[in-house]
């Protein structure tokens, strides 16, 4: 997806299709600047040896809904990892390294990961803690209700499709883990856009990010113009 001198591409973070895709995109273009969808602590625990998976300690921090949500999220995701041969964030790694083979800046877009934990552990409701327990029992006993492709990016329809249903059953989830994240990234953008308005800027986003990030980017570039404009 393009706007104005910005190019997003919306990845899977275990398919393989995200890593040619994010690689042959940044050879081509050669931007001046590529934005991921990181923080620093889970940059930092890409490029380390050791995997980046939460401690008991971590639970002061970011809360033990939190806390476990980000265990059991990360065992699912290696192992659905381990089917395709792709580890969790390879994507995002391939685009940190071939931007810097080519020369580009990378900022880093998304909100602090112990912030976006703290506040799903304040989020999260017995009721939609009931469900996502249920949710991810009858997913291991029955299987996923729709079928992936593990290896490629899911169509924009069925991204469509998933976020409406997680809305829907989970929407204090979906507030922090997706919206609020949104809206940070997106003001990143806006922000990254105004600094370097004569810069190519290739952004790499989970594929159920990129649409709104879109909407709440122009959202923000229009209401800075107006306050300049008030200024004037």
């Amino acid at each position: 997806m393009k706007y104005q001198n910005l190019i997003i591409i919306g990845t899977s973070h275990i398919a393989p299709e995200s890593l040619r895709e994010v690689e042959k995109v940044i050879l081509k273009e050669k931007p001046g600047l590529v934005a991921l969808e990181l923080d620093r602590k889970r940059l930092a625990a890409l490029l380390s040896d050791k995997v980046g998976r939460p401690s008991i300690k971590d639970i002061r921090r970011v809360g033990l809904k939190g806390w476990l949500f980000a265990v059991i999220g990360g065992w699912i995701e290696r192992k659905l990892g381990q089917k395709v041969g792709v580890s969790p964030g390879a994507e995002m790694l391939r685009a940190f390294h071939v931007a810097q083979s080519v020369g580009a800046k990378v900022a880093l877009i998304d909100q602090d990961i112990e912030v976006t934990l703290r506040r799903f552990s304040k989020a999260l409701t017995w009721k939609e803690k009931g469900r996502l327990v249920a949710d991810v029992f009858k997913g291991l006993l029955f299987g996923p209700k729709v079928k992936l492709d593990l290896r490629k990016v899911p169509s924009e329809k069925l991204i469509k499709k998933l976020i409406s249903e997680v809305k829907k059953r989970y929407p204090n989830i979906y507030r922090v883990l997706v919206s609020e994240r949104n809206d940070y990234m997106a003001h990143k953008l806006a922000i990254l856009l105004q600094r370097f308005p004569d810069e190519q800027i290739v952004a790499v986003v989970g594929a159920g990010h990129e649409r709104e990030i879109v909407t709440l980017l122009k959202k923000y570039l229009k209401a800075k113009q107006l306050n300049r404009h008030k200024k004037r």
